[in-house]
């Protein structure tokens, strides 16, 4: 049976330092697309919040 893991050292029975570098090295690619959709995102946000202050401030001018 041949050594692949290299040195003693460095090995790593479960592989998941392996995995996790890969995961790592993916990452930022996946990430950029996600970056560019979040415009309508905080605009939803920003809408749902003015909504939100709109229904209050005419509750609060009905009870007052």
């Amino acid at each position: 049976m041949a050594n692949t893991q290299g040195p003693q050292g460095n090995h790593d029975p479960a592989g998941s330092t392996q995995m996790f570098r890969a995961f790592v090295d993916e990452a930022p690619q996946a990430g950029q697309p996600a970056a560019t959709g979040g415009g309508p995102r905080i605009g939803l946000i920003v809408g749902i919040v003015a909504a939100v202050a709109v229904v209050a401030a005419v509750a609060w001018l009905a009870l007052k």
